[in-house]
């Protein structure tokens, strides 16, 4: 990639051909589970994860990446005389932003820029992708970083959650709403606004159905206008349901569209045959 590194976290949930092929550098979140803690994507895979929630019947946990681990990842290639631009997850919902802001103050000024993705999965891995073509064409650093900076108010990101187990057992879901959610056979729809996870829309149904609605908002152009190379299709367990989805949306759009299996930090928080779709828009897209 030239003079200009660029750097992430394993939350943003790139196929891994990608990580390899333009020379991605990700920094791994740590999970831990009961008194285990292991690196996102390298010492543990959802399944394990789902696994062991199981047996242990208790959530992951979460842990941010401290200014003193981003340190040690950028500073071989600031000696290396070579600039890094970081992509975080979203600084609503997670310190790792504020903590990488942290650690660029460690280095001389213009080596570092840090992005706030207001995103997170492959929404930052939306954003890591344009940063890839904007180094080839030999942007320098602070515009592509504010190039960036732009683009992520067009990302869009929307998954549906398969079941409220896991966002009730994070305290983000009451009992009651966990066991009306189950009767009527809740769905919620979560998408980001604003850097922040916010219910879009509550779905009832079966999985067929989630998945036709899920190709609907995205191909319904009086909301939306779809733009760029890259769609996503990211889900935690569902490899049969995200091929029915990318061959639907294969249909409307004439782009590369990439089924990806989320990584531990969206299964910690989402849980297992959570699927969703993130692409980026021309413009920001009206609200519901």
């Amino acid at each position: 990639m030239g003079d200009i590194v660029i750097m992430s976290d394993s939350a943003s949930d790139l196929p891994p051909e990608i990580i390899k092929e333009h020379n991605i550098k990700l920094i791994p979140f740590h999970i831990t589970l009961g008194e285990s803690v292991y690196k996102d994507g390298v010492e543990i895979t959802p399944q394990q994860l789902f696994s062991e929630v199981e047996e242990l019947k208790s959530l992951p946990k979460t842990a941010a990446i401290s200014p003193a681990d981003y340190v040690q990842h950028m500073q071989p290639y600031i000696e290396q005389g070579r600039k890094v631009l970081y992509i975080s997850l979203s600084s609503e919902i997670s310190s790792t932003y504020q903590n990488a802001f942290i650690a660029k103050q460690s280095f001389a000024e213009g080596a570092v820029e840090v992005v706030d993705s207001r995103s997170l999965s492959s929404g930052i891995g939306l954003l890591v992708l344009e940063a890839v073509e904007y180094v080839k064409e030999g942007m320098q650093l602070q515009h592509i970083a504010s190039e960036l900076r732009r683009l992520s108010e067009q990302v869009q990101v929307e998954f549906v959650i398969d079941t409220l187990d896991y966002l009730h057992k994070g305290g983000r879901c009451s009992s009651v709403q966990l066991l009306l959610g189950s009767m009527l056979k809740i769905h919620p729809l979560i998408a980001m606004e604003n850097g922040s996870m916010m219910v879009a829309e509550k779905w009832r149904g079966k999985r067929n159905k989630m998945l036709q609605n899920l190709v609907q908002r995205t191909t319904d152009t009086t909301k939306i206008t779809v733009s760029g190379n890259h769609m996503f299709i990211t889900h935690t367990t569902t490899d049969e349901h995200a091929q029915w989805l990318k061959d639907e949306l294969q249909k409307h759009y004439d782009m590369e569209i990439h089924i990806v299996q989320a990584g531990s930090v969206i299964s910690s928080h989402c849980g297992p045959d959570t699927i969703g779709v993130i692409y980026m828009t021309s413009s920001q897209p009206s609200k519901n």
